[in-house]
């Protein structure tokens, strides 16, 4: 009698234990559900509606009248400068900085204290970093509204998430690899440029990436340091205004009375394709990566 009690008790606690597993996971994808499909909405509906815009005159055309005809070459370009501009400025200066707080940086308060900043940084609105860029850059150093502003503006923006991610890359490659190397007769740059760089590309890819992205679709930093309303040609110097997708999606939205609906979400979808196109970009790059990644 006993253990038949004790056989009754184990099974209504399995069937309550699986109860719960099932609870579990039906409300993990309840939230994974809640979180994919708005995004797949956004997605569908500038796919549909602006799908019909994307003609070869939308995408390589001058905007004209007023700017309901025509394409939106010059914000495209514009926006390709910017993001180059940015990574020029930004990974360079962003990933030496992840490696000197990985691999160099000692472990103290002063050290503590720049992580914390680095941390506060990546915090701050968007539209901070636009006021910041226009009192240093287009009033203090006489730059004035131009592509190298606006870059440079970016690149300070997108520090933060640069230096964090990489630093977090450079942090996982295992601490057996520097001392193997190290005790082969490596010097501790050669250990980090040959051993170190080469597993955390895939990681320091991803920061890179992430930090892009948010530079290509950024409105207000550059709505202060290099955004033209309209400008009839392209840009001939990185010290020439130019147009720009998000700031031109957002004044073919709110600022020009009539805008045909097609060219508000053809724009849309230009910037969506070029945001996801780096996205597959980095993710092709970071799955070779993670093939030749020997741990």
């Amino acid at each position: 009698m006993p253990k038949e009690i004790e056989k009754s008790a184990h099974s209504s606690s399995s069937v309550s234990r699986n109860r719960i597993q099932r609870a579990g996971f039906l409300l993990l994808l309840g939230i994974a559900l809640f979180t994919v499909i708005p995004i797949f909405l956004i997605i569908g509906v500038v796919v549909i509606r602006g799908f019909q815009t994307l003609t070869p005159e939308f995408i390589f055309g001058f905007p004209y009248n007023g700017m309901k005809s025509g394409g939106i070459w010059p914000a495209i370009v514009g926006t390709i400068y910017l993001v180059l501009g940015t990574a020029l400025f930004s990974v360079p200066i962003g990933v030496a900085a992840a490696i000197y707080l990985s691999e160099y940086a000692p472990v103290n308060r002063v050290t503590q204290i720049i992580r914390i900043a680095i941390i506060t940084l990546a915090g701050i609105p968007s539209v901070v970093y636009g006021l910041f860029g226009l009192g240093l850059f287009v009033i203090t150093l006489k730059f004035g509204t131009s592509i190298i502003a606006g870059a440079l503006t970016l690149a300070i923006m997108n520090l933060p998430v640069i230096i964090s991610t990489s630093e977090e890359a450079l942090r996982t490659v295992p601490h057996s690899f520097r001392v193997t190397s190290i005790s082969l007769g490596a010097t501790k740059w050669q250990t980090i440029h040959r051993i170190v760089l080469p597993q955390a590309q895939s990681g320091i890819l991803t920061g890179v990436i992430l930090g892009l992205e948010r530079a290509a679709g950024e409105t207000a930093p550059i709505l202060f340091t290099v955004a033209a309303f309209y400008l009839p040609q392209l840009p001939r110097s990185p010290f020439d205004q130019t147009m720009a997708l998000p700031y031109h999606l957002y004044v073919i939205s709110t600022q020009v009375p009539g805008m045909p609906e097609g060219i508000q979400y053809g724009t849309a979808l230009v910037l969506l394709i070029l945001v996801l196109g780096m996205n597959l970009f980095a993710t092709v790059i970071r799955s070779r990566a993670r093939a030749r990644r020997q741990w």
